[in-house]
């Protein structure tokens, strides 16, 4: 069961993540959408929006940081262990309680809103489920595990979250792990499994086009102005 939770379900996720992403973008272009509800109320959405979209980029850069930096590389730039602990405790209740606030809102606005609720879809709530698990299982965790020094979990899970890009997973060190941190990792698994396959896909759509298109010329619909000049096809000079 070791073997199969901590070896083989995190290569089943990834290959899923790739698979299923390359699928999405092959066969359902148009699907690959957020499917932006804004149309049918903005008001909250204005709000709770940028504060999930926020929250939940803190949690990842802290989950990168705390998982895939060795512990001797923060120590060998000055910080150490205690303040470590303290900056990731702090730091990441913040962008948890981020994280939670922003997907409260998105939820409350959903079941509040008729037409929201019914552009909602299967697929969307088990979203909602497993998204809100992972966040509520990590903080649950962080929290119940902060007494003292706190769990150093760069002694056990980073160690082997790193093992598994040499294909040797070394399943030995989630043996000792607290089960809270366990189930925390094996529904965070199983939410980048889902994520070709829900909303989240778009997260891999950067907009990197916008940084090289031409400018959207704006042009005044006053009719004093119109028939100022006769219509030209092509570009103008700005200004002109």
């Amino acid at each position: 069961m070791n073997t199969a939770i901590w070896g083989v379900l995190p290569y089943v996720a990834f290959v899923l993540l790739v698979a299923g992403t390359v699928w999405r973008y092959r066969y359902d272009k148009f699907g690959w959408t957020t499917r932006s509800s804004q149309v049918y109320e903005s008001k909250l959405l204005n709000i709770a929006s940028p504060v999930f979209h926020y929250g939940i980029l803190f949690v990842l850069v802290g989950h990168i940081v705390g998982l895939f930096i060795p512990e001797s590389w923060t120590e060998a730039v000055g910080v150490s262990e205690h303040t470590y602990h303290m900056f990731s405790l702090i730091g990441g209740t913040f962008a948890g309680v981020l994280a939670l606030a922003g997907i409260a809102m998105l939820v409350y606005r959903r079941r509040t809103k008729a037409p929201v609720l019914r552009a909602t879809t299967r697929n969307d709530k088990a979203m909602y489920v497993f998204l809100l698990g992972a966040l509520v299982l990590g903080m649950v965790a962080k929290l119940t595990h902060s007494g003292g020094s706190g769990y150093d979990y760069r002694q056990t899970i980073a160690p082997w979250s790193r093992s598994l890009f040499t294909l040797s997973p070394d399943v030995a060190l989630m043996d000792g792990v607290p089960t809270l941190y366990q189930i925390h990792a094996v529904v965070g698994m199983l939410l980048i499994a889902l994520v070709p396959f829900t909303r989240l896909v778009h997260m891999f759509s950067a907009p990197v086009q916008y940084l090289f298109r031409p400018y959207v010329v704006y042009r005044s619909r006053d009719p004093r102005r119109l028939g100022a000049r006769p219509d030209r096809r092509g570009w103008e000079r700005t200004g002109s």
